[in-house]
């Protein structure tokens, strides 16, 4: 009976055996998976001239500021300006009471005739005695008084003719002009204040045409625009904050001859014409300083270039529809562009779009091409070379 069931155990173990044998040979290996092509979009490096600028933020000053004020006293009886408006050199701003002035005019002019009058007679007294052949007919004494009395009454001539000038002069002062052409501000007095002599100041104008764009650089940058400054002129491109795209070329026009110690910064300051009263004294302005010309430069678009561990890189379209992963040097941008220093060359197609799908070496599908744009000729804000 044991033997019976050890055979018995024998066999199906056996049996199980073929069975699983059976079982493995039917099953059949799980096929490969491939990845499918990744879509992408793609831009074609380009070679152009671009800038090669510094980018600082500035403010508008107006080029001249003038504060008005009289160089007489007296009450105020006439404005001959709107607060706000352009005025020129020689318009007649404000007018003070001039009939005070008027008087010690008249008042001058009157010693003047008195003074003349006097002048002619020790004149004739002078001859009188001077005429006298015989010497003995007229003391010493007499002939120097006669001749004393006409230098005097000379020198009184002068110092009256110097009053009634000064008295012409400060009727003249009654009617206040503008020194300059610019734009008035608000005015500070009005009519009837009586104002006194080179304290109260009246107005405010300011030349704004053109005007000046002031900014700073860091001192790190000075060697470099001091070196292109001896070149020629340095262009510089000014925009408001919110005309990004409107840009207006100027001269820089001064260096400051100092770091400054608290901030160790120099001040700079652009010239730009201004007719269209655009640019606002007192505004912040974005200055792009240009310092020469980075010739054939290799430009992609600026969200071309990733971000890894070991720096900046793109991905680079073989001729095999792969991707390769090429670390690049990125330099300045330039509009929708970047300049890439290293890593790229004209004529690559590098991925602009869908480079989360993408992985190195692997295959690609280009949903939609592209040609780099271009950046505005350097040569408009002036070519250095």
């Amino acid at each position: 009976m044991g033997n019976d069931h050890k055979t018995i155990s024998q066999l199906l173990g056996m049996f199980s055996f073929w069975v699983i044998i059976f079982a493995g040979c039917d099953k059949k290996a799980p096929a490969s998976f491939e990845r499918p092509p990744a879509p992408i979009t793609v831009a074609t490096a380009a070679a152009q001239d671009v800038p090669i600028y510094l980018d600082e933020i500035g403010k508008f000053v107006a080029r001249e500021v003038v504060s008005i004020q009289p160089q007489v006293s007296g009450r105020i009886t006439q404005i001959h300006f709107t607060d706000g408006a352009n005025v020129t050199a020689g318009q007649t701003l404000f007018t003070i009471d001039p009939r005070p002035y008027e008087a010690q005019l008249n008042s001058a002019e009157a010693n003047l005739g008195q003074a003349k009058a006097a002048l002619d007679l020790a004149k004739i007294n002078f001859d009188r005695v001077a005429s006298v052949t015989d010497p003995r007919a007229v003391s010493r004494q007499d002939y120097d008084a006669k001749k004393n009395a006409v230098e005097v009454a000379e020198a009184q001539l002068k110092q009256n003719e110097a009053a009634v000038q000064n008295a012409r002069l400060n009727l003249d002062y009654c009617t206040i002009r503008s020194p300059i052409n610019g734009r008035a501000g608000q005015r500070l007095v009005d009519l009837g204040n009586v104002v006194t002599a080179n304290s109260t100041s009246l107005l405010v104008i300011q030349r704004l045409d053109p005007i000046y764009a002031d900014f700073t650089i860091t001192e790190r940058n000075l060697t470099s625009v001091q070196q292109n400054m001896a070149g020629g002129t340095l262009k510089v491109e000014v925009r408001l904050p919110d005309e990004p795209d409107k840009a207006r070329s100027g001269e820089l026009t001064f260096l400051d001859n100092s770091v400054q110690e608290a901030t160790g910064t120099v001040k700079l300051r652009a010239t730009l014409t201004n007719s269209d009263r655009r640019f606002w004294p007192g505004r912040f302005a974005n200055v792009r300083l240009i310092l020469g010309i980075h010739r054939q430069a290799v430009l992609i678009p600026a969200d071309a270039p990733q971000m890894s561990a070991r720096g900046p890189f793109v991905y680079v379209v073989k001729a095999d529809s792969t991707a390769e992963l090429r670390p690049v040097k990125v330099g300045q941008r330039q509009n929708e562009l970047v300049v890439i220093e290293q890593g790229i060359k004209p004529g690559e197609r590098v991925v602009v779009g869908g480079q989360l799908g993408v992985t190195p070496g692997g295959k690609v599908s280009i949903a939609q091409s592209s040609s780099t744009g271009n950046v505005p000729s350097p040569t408009k804000a002036g070519e250095k070379s």
